[in-house]
């Protein structure tokens, strides 16, 4: 028997997303409180710790509920505080991954490391910079171990959280995985189908294919359908990725809150590298070598490598992979006769996180 949901429930991305901003701005207010009540010179970091999670369309938390709801479970408070747990996680990720690639801004605003220096600096401490890395780093740490506290005392049945409890080990697995593939793989020879690998592991499975599936987990959702969200999640979180890195690079920093050269100044092993490197000839390699890993890029360099991946026409491939992705991942929902009004929503939220300019 196929589960069902009320086909009077509508989908109100909004809402929801306030829903979800409201529990995680009162967990992490609580537990900021908690820091500064042990000694009043956490302020600093209890503050990083209430910001960090303060942006985001709440696609990670969304994707849990519909896990969720379309394995036939009604709307639930418990639900959405577990729900917000996924937001948690990458909240923790991004402070990593600011502080392993030595970012400046998140969002329009410093990161946490960035953050944490000027007021370390600001109050006349020596090597602010070496203390304020080593802070944010502990910063991510507690941001993932308020995750499990979160998901744990949402609400719901130990039942039904213990059916979880695999999984949620795998999210933090596969993460860390991918974080360390991307850093292992950062300054090489740029190759394609490493740079998918990397874009699974990093952030395809614990955007939407694991969140999917812990809200399946928790609801008791068939193998079946816990089949069509891995056939639903993984090319949709793959296309996610691809087109953060298509923005990275070509996405106005005003809109999308980062700055442009990051990728280049790393030499990261995105899939939109990868394929300039594949179809440039050997001098066009060349001038690629001589900006890739550079530490005095700037906005001539930025344009000079943008012309060139036009030339090659590597943008309008790896939008063709994230076209072919979305609909891989919408044709499974429909295959698999997803209901009505979960299909309509997981149809939205493909949209929500591929088609976006910032």
């Amino acid at each position: 028997m196929r589960p069902t949901v009320s086909m009077s429930d509508r989908w109100d991305p909004a809402a929801f997303k306030a829903r979800v901003d409201g529990v995680l701005r009162n967990f992490l207010d609580e537990e900021a409180g908690h820091l500064v009540a042990v000694d009043t010179a956490l302020a600093p970091v209890a503050g990083q710790l209430r910001n960090a999670a303060g942006h985001g369309k709440r696609l990670r938390a969304a994707f849990c509920y519909w896990g969720w709801r379309a394995a036939g479970q009604p709307d639930s408070d418990a639900l959405v505080r577990a729900a917000a747990a996924m937001e948690l996680v990458h909240a923790a990720a991004i402070v990593h991954d600011d502080l392993i690639d030595d970012s400046a801004l998140r969002h329009g605003l410093p990161t946490t490391h960035v953050a944490l220096e000027a007021v370390l600096a600001r109050d006349g401490r020596r090597q602010a910079g070496t203390a304020a890395r080593s802070l944010a780093m502990l910063v991510g740490d507690h941001l993932m171990a308020l995750a499990g506290q979160l998901f744990t005392t949402s609400g719901l049945p130990a039942a039904y959280l213990a059916r979880a409890r695999d999984l949620w080990a795998a999210l933090a697995r596969e993460l860390i995985a991918g974080e360390c593939l991307e850093i292992l793989h950062t300054g090489g020879r740029p190759d394609t189908a490493t740079s998918l690998k990397v874009v699974r592991y990093k952030t395809a499975k614990y955007t939407v294919e694991h969140p999917l599936l812990i809200g399946g987990l928790l609801a008791g959702a068939p193998t079946t359908l816990r089949d069509t969200y891995t056939a639903y999640g993984l090319p949709l979180g793959e296309a996610f990725q691809l087109r953060d890195d298509l923005l990275g690079l070509f996405g106005d920093p005003e809109r999308t809150g980062k700055a442009g050269l990051d990728d280049l100044r790393a030499q990261r092993p995105t899939a939109l590298l990868a394929e300039t490197w594949q179809a440039a000839d050997a001098s066009q390699r060349q001038r690629l070598r001589g900006v890739l890993g550079r530490g005095d890029l700037d906005g001539t360099h930025l344009r000079e490598v943008r012309d060139l991946m036009v030339e090659l026409k590597a943008p309008q491939r790896v939008e063709r992979m994230i076209h072919d992705r979305v609909e891989r991942a919408t044709r499974a929902l429909d295959d698999a006769g997803t209901p009505a009004p979960a299909r309509r929503a997981l149809r939205e939220l493909a949209q929500q996180a591929t088609d976006r300019i910032h």
